[in-house]
């Protein structure tokens, strides 16, 4: 849909002279009843700002997977009995004076595991430390198996324990598993459950985190400089993005301010920017106030969608301000110029929104829930712009109106001679101009598209790449991996037989060749399965020989191995004698170390899955991760399709003119592309964080050729020239996009000073979408509009049909 041309609304001063039955039934509605609807809203405020207090921060571990993706379901289905290898945390104290075998150490040990141990949402029955008796020792002596737990009955701390304690270690083989391999450090490890078992609501992840940064904190207070506590795991990664997001607000204020002050830099008017920066805060709270009210929480990811929010709606309000502002410079009544901006950007503006929704929209296809309810809430805030900016904004206008002085200095730019950038855009048109923007542009998509085939999906560093580099939790996972020889990236494979086939000869040598395979690929630490300790086991049984530390065919030494391993070690197989995990240690969850093993695991249980045994991918944190990536990796190329194919779809109702849609598609492929070669540059993969960002750059930045486009072929088609009609278009709105992609950009910038490392990625990105997004269509809609629109206003019949419907709306 077109909006009308300027010049067919004339100045009128004196509102008896003002059609009221004039403009579309929705725009007599609301400004005909203008106290009404201020009324309601202001209602609705109350209500739904009353409900924004009641919103939570909190994050779950279950969201940020694909629940339908199929390593996910194997994982899913057996998580009951694959203990260790979902959301657990690592927690290592170190003696900084000394080592673990000092008595004030093993006290403070005892108690930080017992305080651990009583924690809500910890699974007590699986947690491993020196002091849980489930951590044991076992041993070949003459009389046949000899074991027990590793710390010591009755432990006093005295030399004797100590000594015991020692020999204790080396025979459970706990030196970089359970204990650091210098010996100044050892590992409780904690699994958690996805519910509080006290309550059965969701585990609170700030609450937990709070409480081991207690517990951290009390025990380095307590022994001075001698002990450092350090943590790792899911969780604690959530509960330091929790702790950041109190930061965001900081951000928040900031961005406020900022577009307060371009603004009305832009404007000289106190009373219209107040306004914008008004009606974008209330939907911002009406937001809130919803999400509130159907349930969901915000979490790491969705806490940024407010701030999109309010940025999406600063840009709009800034619209409908500038046109308010020129027309009564003209001379036209406020309420008259509210409803003119009414008429001319009404349409534009929701087809705008329409485009920001669907960019969001389509994140719903996404198979990761945290992406979902991201989706969701920002669908909520985008279709609350819509009454808020685009309605109640223009309404509030028309009571306040704007500085008589600021809409003076409006008009007097408007109708001063362009110069400088102005006039070197408007020379866009022009045919030697065009062909040199639209070459380099080429040039540029083309370079930009080489270098974004070097795009990594997933994590290109070690550590949660979600955090800084230099953040405590990423400090102490370098500490941990440099120490011990188990990392917390574990890939497990999941072997699938009948009730207790575990111990058939074949699957235990097929998985015992699956183990070997793993351990092969780079990045592979070490492999952990039921056919070593079975092979331990042998050995012992025949007096500890080395010629039976093998898989024995003998049925008979395989169930009494079998006996012996579920006893010692139940992690290596289930009750049921039914799952075996294969756990690879990984040396990293980098994108390229997942791709080897889950190629080679892949390749392994498609030639030796059989109806007795299957190798089911994929259990363990880096299992997860790895297909976490595989639907990352597909829904990229899915979601850009979706958003730009319903972008599409809008340009071409807006403007029934396949050549418009073209000249408005092309500064968003361009802009994409060059996006993704920034994040080859920035070194930047493709994950959960940074999968919306594109999407979200479309959606929001077809914004500015709406605005520009509806102008210029509106003046089109009243018979103006392309040059014309695109200078029209840049001093009615052409200006205002450019203020308003500064505004963006300058909002989102502030970002990249966030202590989380994704949040600023994502302001990174988005600021360079904003800003090329405005440039790409202050610079090649009129380039393109030479090659594709120039007739638009002449013989063109493709103009037929909307000049009918242009006459048909001034009717």
């Amino acid at each position: 849909m077109v909006t009308n041309n300027i010049d067919d609304m004339p100045a009128i001063r004196d509102l008896k002279d003002f059609d009221r039955s004039s403009g579309s039934r929705f725009e007599r509605l609301i400004f005909n009843n203008r106290l009404l609807v201020i009324l309601a809203c202001v209602l609705v405020t109350l209500v739904l700002g009353f409900q924004a207090t009641k919103i939570t921060l909190n994050a779950a571990f279950e969201k940020t997977i694909p629940h339908n993706q199929p390593y996910i379901k194997n994982f899913l289905a057996n998580r009951n009995e694959l203990k260790g290898l979902g959301n657990a945390l690592r927690i290592v104290v170190e003696n900084k004076n000394g080592d673990i075998f000092d008595p004030a150490y093993l006290q403070a040990l005892k108690q930080i595991n017992d305080e651990l141990f009583l924690t809500p949402g910890v699974d007590r029955a699986n947690v491993k430390s020196l002091w849980m008796p489930v951590v044991r020792w076992n041993e070949v002596t003459e009389e046949g198996f000899s074991g027990g737990p590793v710390m010591p009955d009755n432990y006093t701390g005295t030399p004797q324990n100590t000594e015991q304690l020692r020999q204790n270690i080396a025979r459970a083989q706990l030196l970089g598993s359970l204990v650091g391999n210098d010996f100044k450090s050892s590992m409780i490890f904690v699994p958690l459950m996805d519910k509080d078992v006290r309550t059965g609501a969701a585990l609170d992840y700030r609450e937990l985190s709070g409480r081991l940064e207690a517990i951290r904190a009390k025990y380095a207070n307590a022994h001075g400089a001698a002990l450092e506590i350090r943590i790792v795991g899911f969780a604690k990664v959530v509960g330091d993005l929790l702790d950041g997001l109190q930061q965001m607000i900081i951000y928040f204020a900031v961005a406020a301010i900022i577009a307060a002050i371009i603004i009305y830099w832009w404007t000289r008017c106190t009373r219209s920017t107040a306004l914008v920066l008004i009606c974008s805060l209330v939907a911002v709270l009406w937001q809130l106030g919803l999400v509130a009210t159907l349930g969901y929480e915000l979490d790491p990811y969705s806490i940024l969608v407010p701030f999109l929010v309010f940025a999406i709606g600063v840009s709009h309000g800034a619209q409908k301000m500038n046109g308010i502002m020129q027309d009564v410079g003209r001379g036209t009544h406020r309420l008259i110029a509210a409803r003119y901006t009414f008429r001319r950007l009404f349409l534009a503006g929701l087809t705008a929104l329409a485009a920001d929704a669907v960019g969001f929209a389509v994140l719903m296809l996404i198979d990761i829930p945290v992406i979902q309810d991201l989706a969701i809430t920002a669908s909520i805030g985008v279709a609350l712009l819509v009454v808020t900016n685009l309605v109640l904004l223009p309404v509030m206008l028309s009571y306040t109106g704007v500085s008589q002085k600021a809409a003076a200095r409006a008009l007097r730019a408007e109708q001063a001679k362009p110069s400088g950038l102005w006039l070197l855009l408007e020379r866009c048109a022009e045919r030697r101009c065009a062909v040199a923007v639209i070459v380099f542009s080429a040039v540029v998509a083309v370079a930009g598209f080489v270098v974004s085939t070097h795009l990594k999906i997933g994590d290109l560093d070690a550590g949660a790449s979600e955090l800084r580099p230099h953040s405590r939790y990423n400090l102490d996972n370098a500490y941990i991996t440099s120490k011990y020889a188990l990392s917390s990236d574990q890939f497990a494979v999941i072997v699938k037989t009948k009730p207790e086939g575990c111990l058939n000869y074949q699957t235990l040598v097929e998985t015992d060749r699956l183990g070997w395979t793993l351990q092969q690929i780079p990045g592979v630490q070490t492999t952990i399965s039921l056919p070593d300790a079975v092979r331990k086991v042998t050995a012992g049984t025949f007096e500890g020989s080395s010629k039976w530390l093998t898989i024995s065919p003998n049925q008979d030494v395989l169930n009494y191995a079998g006996l012996s391993t579920s006893t010692s070690n139940p992690d290596l197989v289930n009750n049921e004698c039914s799952v075996i995990p294969v756990v690879a240690y990984l040396s990293d969850h980098k994108a390229e170390t997942l791709d080897r093993v889950v190629k080679a695991a892949d390749q392994f249980a498609k030639e030796h899955s059989t109806p007795e045994r299957q190798f089911l991918l994929a259990a363990g944190s880096a299992g997860i991760e790895a297909a976490t990536n595989i639907v990352v990796k597909q829904a990229n190329v899915m979601m850009l399709l979706y958003v730009y194919a319903a972008v599409i779809l809008l340009c071409f109702i807006t403007f029934r003119s396949w050549r418009a849609v073209v000249v408005a598609v092309v500064p968003l492929v361009i802009t994409s592309i060059l996006c993704e070669a920034l994040m080859v540059a920035l070194g930047m993969g493709v994950k959960v964080a940074t999968l919306p960002v594109i999407a979200l750059g479309v959606g929001i930045g077809v914004d500015y050729a709406l605005y520009l486009l509806s102008i210029q072929l509106a003046q089109q088609r009243a018979g103006a020239s392309l040059a014309d009609a695109y200078r029209h278009a840049l001093q009615f709105t052409g200006k205002v996009v450019a203020l308003v992609g500064i505004t963006l950009a300058a909002g989102v910038i502030t970002w990249a000073w966030s202590p989380i490392k994704f949040q600023a990625d994502m302001g990174i990105l988005l600021t360079f979408m904003f800003v090329w997004n405005m440039l790409g269509a202050l610079v090649l809609i009129p380039a393109l509009s030479h090659f594709l629109l120039g007739s638009v206003g002449g013989d063109n019949v493709e103009s037929q049909p909307v000049q009918a419907e242009l006459e048909a709306l001034r009717a």
